[in-house]
Order: structure tokens, then C-alpha cells, then sequence
């Protein structure tokens, strides 16, 4: 005989989607460190409701961030993946996360991992962090991209960016951009 848990009550289901819903708006807008007062007042319930529902933060994030981060992160993997040129694969894998990180202050947090405590997120990171790697490996194999370049650095530029996004809310997206081009020029190699 298996264990199932138990069913919830409809009102208990329509607040445990309320409370979902309003955490990806949240977090896609101000970041995994909004208050949680802001995610119950947006799905008109208590903060209490949610520590019920989901023990906290914590567990609130780790129920939303396959929807609000991973298929974002996975679907600029899989398009780039398509790319042919390694040396373009691996800059536009660059480009699109660096202004993923601009976009959505959630992606940013989970990127230079604000929440270390959640092995979902974690997980995405080493996952990210692993593709780059294999990224770089075959845009250095062309000889266009600096040979003396790690996956460590790159993981370091990721996280240097994401804290320059964080920090500079006021700057806008093209200027942004701008200034990730010029770092990616910088990652070439003098050949």
C-alpha cells in the first residue's frame, strides 16, 4: 500500500496557486529576496499561509523556480546549442545570460546564487556553469578565444555581471549591452 498525501481542500488549492502565481511576479520583479509580505499581500493571504503552505522561503522558492528561472536558463541552452560557430555559440550564450541577469532580477539572484540553501537552484547553477564550461572548451578549440580563459572565469564574469546588474538599476539596457559586448571582445584571443 503507497502513502499518498492528502488532498487539499478547494480553497486550500486555490490559495496555495494564488500564493505560486503571485511569488513568480514578485520574484520576477524585485528578486527572490522580496519580502515575503509583499508575495501574501499580492495573493490575498497571509504570510503565515505561505510558512503553512510552504515552510518559507525557502520552500516557496524551491516550488517556483522550475517556471520563474530554470526554463529560461534551459531555453537559452537549447537555443544556443543550435548555433554551428562554437565562438558564436559560446558569445551568445554569454550575451543572452548577462542580459537575463539585466531582465529579471530572479534569474539574477539564482545566477550568482543568493540562495545557497536551495538545491534546485544550486543545481541550475552547476548546470549553467557546466554548459559554459563545455561552451568555452570548443570556442578556445577554434583559436579565436583566449587560451589562458577558465570556466572559473567564466563564472566569474556571469557573477560580475549579475552584481553590476543588481547595482546599476538605473542604467539602461542598450548601454548595458553595450558594455557586455566590449566584454566579450575582451575574450578573444590577439590571433
Amino acid at each position: 500500500m503507497t502513502s499518498q498525501a492528502p488532498r487539499l481542500r478547494a480553497d486550500a488549492r486555490r490559495n496555495v496557486e494564488s500564493i505560486r502565481t503571485a511569488a513568480l511576479d514578485v520574484f520576477r520583479t524585485h528578486g527572490l529576496n522580496s519580502p515575503l509580505d509583499e508575495v501574501a499581500r499580492a495573493a490575498g493571504v497571509s504570510k503565515g499561509t505561505i510558512y503553512h503552505r510552504f515552510g518559507g522561503r525557502q520552500g516557496l522558492i524551491d516550488a517556483v523556480v522550475e517556471e520563474l528561472v530554470a526554463e529560461r536558463i534551459t531555453g537559452i541552452i537549447t537555443a544556443v546549442r543550435d548555433i554551428e560557430d562554437p565562438v558564436e555559440r559560446f558569445e551568445s550564450y554569454l550575451r543572452r545570460i548577462w542580459l537575463l541577469q539585466y531582465d529579471e532580477p530572479a534569474a539574477n539572484d539564482v545566477l550568482l546564487r543568493a540562495m545557497p540553501g536551495s538545491d534546485p537552484l544550486v543545481a541550475l547553477c552547476e548546470h549553467a556553469s557546466a554548459v559554459a564550461g563545455g561552451f568555452l572548451a570548443e570556442a578556445q578549440a577554434t583559436g579565436k578565444i583566449r587560451d589562458d580563459l577558465t570556466a572559473e572565469d567564466i563564472y566569474l564574469l556571469v557573477w560580475e555581471r549579475g552584481i553590476i546588474a543588481r547595482a546599476c538599476t538605473e542604467q539602461p539596457r542598450d548601454g548595458y549591452a553595450r558594455r557586455c559586448e566590449y566584454t566579450l571582445r575582451g575574450l578573444r584571443s590577439d590571433s
